[in-house]
């Protein structure tokens, strides 16, 4: 079986064509996340991964951490899904924790629930096969 690479052409990177997917680009929400699709005509998927401005993550560590998960989930899904669009990730961090004492548990913080949320978002859009 070969493995799932994350190869550098499934990379969404110009900003004119990361603009058009915001713009143009149907939009799907769950929990700590959006997805924005939009068919591109090449036989494969682009995805850009992002997060939410403002005060959003408190720290590069866990921006860069969230990154890391995206891209695992999308790694390991992508077999799963239907080639031709253009993908963006905007997620959002885990709001604030009230009292004192420990903090709540991110959302996503964890490999697994990247994949559920993903998941979810895929079949909302249609992407699954």
């Amino acid at each position: 079986m070969e493995l799932a690479r994350f190869r550098r052409e499934e990379h969404l990177k110009r900003r004119k064509e990361i603009r058009e997917v915001f713009g143009k680009g149907k939009q799907y929400s769950c929990l700590g996340a959006k997805l924005f699709v939009l068919k591109n005509d090449l036989p494969i998927n682009r995805i850009c991964f992002t997060f939410s401005k403002g005060k959003g993550f408190k720290s590069a560590v866990a921006r860069n951490r969230a990154r890391r998960l995206g891209r695992e989930a999308f790694r390991l899904m992508k077999c799963r899904l239907k080639n031709g669009y253009d993908l963006i990730l905007l997620v959002y961090p885990e709001s604030g924790g009230g009292g004192g004492g420990t903090p709540p548990p991110v959302r996503g913080a964890a490999l697994s629930d990247r994949e559920r949320q993903l998941d979810s978002l895929f079949t909302k859009a249609g992407l699954l096969k």
